[in-house]
């Protein structure tokens, strides 16, 4: 594509691992933190499905920087990890070592639910484009004792769920079920592609033939 034609683009999270997931795709970026309240905005909605929850929250972080990049594109994404329930259990960012524990061993031996949204907000035109990926996910049925050496050591405590699977963490784990493990890390790209080909900021796919 020409790259004259390119828009300016925003990420909306100061996380580390969007931005490395991110700066992969060599599009030029710029990051901002988002003026917008997760818990409040969550508080909103009671019941909702994680899934949607998810991706109102995507957009939301997306829309909140609206003012400050007119003419930009704004990415937002955010990440719910939940036991499944009725209601389901979200699992925010454990922030201590001894809630990463307790988190940890609340998903030992369970199967667990991931939805990572993205969303990206045309500030010129009020365009959002988004969408949700899924992880179904399995640990291991491992003791505390393996838990908290792996916390204490590798300390994920700004990750929803208490692990990550870039490092040893991976090995917690039975079974992932999903279809881009990026999602897990923190923003699925094979999605964030789409959203920016949609914006016309990649080449479109070539017509099958028919």
């Amino acid at each position: 594509m020409n790259t004259s034609a390119r828009r300016p683009l925003v990420l909306a999270s100061t996380s580390v691992y969007r931005h490395k997931l991110l700066s992969r795709i060599d599009i030029p970026f710029t990051v901002a933190s988002p003026d917008y309240d997760e818990r409040a905005e969550e508080a909103k909605h009671p019941g909702a499905p994680p899934r949607e929850l998810c991706r109102i929250l995507a957009r939301g972080k997306a829309k909140s920087l609206a003012a400050d990049y007119p003419d930009h594109l704004i990415l937002g994404s955010d990440q719910i990890v939940c036991l499944p329930g009725d209601p389901p259990t979200i699992l925010h960012k454990p922030k201590t070592v001894d809630n990463a524990v307790a988190q940890l061993m609340s998903i030992s031996g369970k199967r667990h639910e991931m939805y990572t949204a993205v969303a990206l907000f045309d500030t010129r035109t009020g365009q959002c484009w988004d969408e949700v990926d899924e992880h179904h996910l399995s640990m291991r049925a491992y003791g505390e004792p393996e838990a908290r050496a792996y916390i204490e050591r590798y300390r994920p405590l700004d990750c929803a769920g208490s692990y990550r699977i870039e490092d040893p963490g991976i090995l917690l784990f039975e079974r992932m079920e999903g279809c881009d493990y990026t999602g897990i890390i923190g923003m699925p790209m094979l999605a964030v592609h789409r959203l920016l080909r949609a914006a016309g900021q990649l080449p479109p796919d070539r017509p099958t033939a028919g």
